[in-house]
């Protein structure tokens, strides 16, 4: 597949003579260059152009898999963006561009400018053999750091100070740094899906959640373990012998022309089974690549089908505010068989 020829058929059928990209992850994925936030992509039958400003001269003439071209100093870049095209009907990622910007390339092509949505996300949701071994690769230094974590992380530590050894050692093992901000949630902060670390300290006999990933040229990878810290409760252990249950069977059911709302719904039915369904608050997973959140989902308000080369994750959880949250979670390729389990760290409850 040819994503500019591709990208090309659809700007002919809309009537349109160029196209610009300017969402930082699809500027990456068809140019190559890593500060995909201060360039664009400029396409017509006369070939793809990345537009970037002198900062970027050496570094995009190295990176670039397109054509480089330099924006004149002190020439906001929809201006040269607009100079480009003259009288031409120009499409625009609308999902990305601000109305302000619109407005102004609108004004200074006399009206010729014509909205798409979600054509390069689309591309980018089957992942190439290059794209899959950066992938790979993430996943790998995200299992180094856990089972580096397990041999220092104890009572007394602070949350944050867990969050910095583990992005410390992806970075020192090859990341180009962290996917998102390190969750670290323990006893009643595990009840927030979203709680990055504070400086509250882990104690003995409560469950600690860790949610993090690499990020390996641009490429990001998503686990979640949770762990206790000493003996637990036996009701502690139930809820998270069933959220192990969930992720084990959903992560088992994957496969191409499975929908993602259907595997959603086995989930949720075996936490229904054991009276927690009402504390999965989430989509059971998400879509993971050049960025942290993306196509597919799986999820019970959007159908859609698998295809091979969709990478997933699978991170059903339980979270019961002021008490504790349970949450599991793999990374995994969609093959053309079934799948391919990207996180490879042992989900057995762990108690350290």
């Amino acid at each position: 597949m040819n994503p500019l020829a591709t990208l090309l058929e659809r700007l002919a059928g809309l009537g349109a003579d160029a196209l610009l990209i300017s969402a930082p992850a699809n500027v990456r994925y068809l140019s190559g260059f890593s500060s995909p936030e201060d360039g664009r992509v400029l396409l017509s039958a006369d070939g793809a152009l990345l537009l970037t400003d002198g900062r970027y001269i050496a570094q995009a003439s190295e990176e670039s898999r397109l054509e480089v071209a330099i924006t004149e100093l002190g020439k906001p870049w929809h201006q040269d963006v607009a100079e480009r095209v003259p009288g031409k009907t120009l499409a625009v990622e609308a999902d990305h561009l601000t109305q302000q910007l619109f407005e102004q390339l609108k004004e200074k092509l006399d009206g010729k400018v014509v909205a798409t949505s979600g054509w390069v996300a689309e591309l980018r949701l089957l992942k190439t053999p290059a794209e899959l071994a950066h992938l790979r690769e993430a996943a790998r230094i995200t299992d180094a750091a856990f089972s580096h974590i397990l041999g220092v992380i104890e009572p007394g530590l602070s949350e944050v100070e867990v969050a910095l050894k583990l992005e410390a050692f992806m970075r020192q093992h090859g990341a180009d740094g962290k996917s998102f901000e390190i969750i670290v949630a323990s006893g009643p902060r595990s009840a927030m899906p979203h709680g990055v670390a504070s400086q509250k300290r882990l104690a003995a006999g409560e469950l600690v959640t860790l949610d993090f990933g690499a990020k390996v040229q641009g490429y990001h990878a998503d686990m979640t373990r949770t762990m206790a810290l000493g003996e637990i409760s036996s009701e502690l252990r139930r809820l998270y012998d069933a959220v192990l249950r969930a992720q084990e069977a959903a992560l088992a059911a994957l496969a191409p022309g499975k929908d993602g709302q259907e595997i959603d719904a086995l989930a949720r039915g075996i936490l229904a089974e054991a009276g927690l369904d009402g504390y999965f608050s989430h989509g059971l997973g998400h879509g993971v690549g050049l960025q942290i959140h993306e196509g597919p989902r799986l999820s019970k308000t959007i159908s859609q089908v698998l295809k091979p080369g969709m990478t997933v994750t699978v991170e059903p959880g339980i979270y019961i505010p002021g008490l504790v949250g349970v949450r599991i979670e793999d990374l995994a390729v969609i093959t053309e068989t079934g799948y391919e389990r990207l996180s490879h760290s042992d989900k057995a409850l762990m108690v350290l």
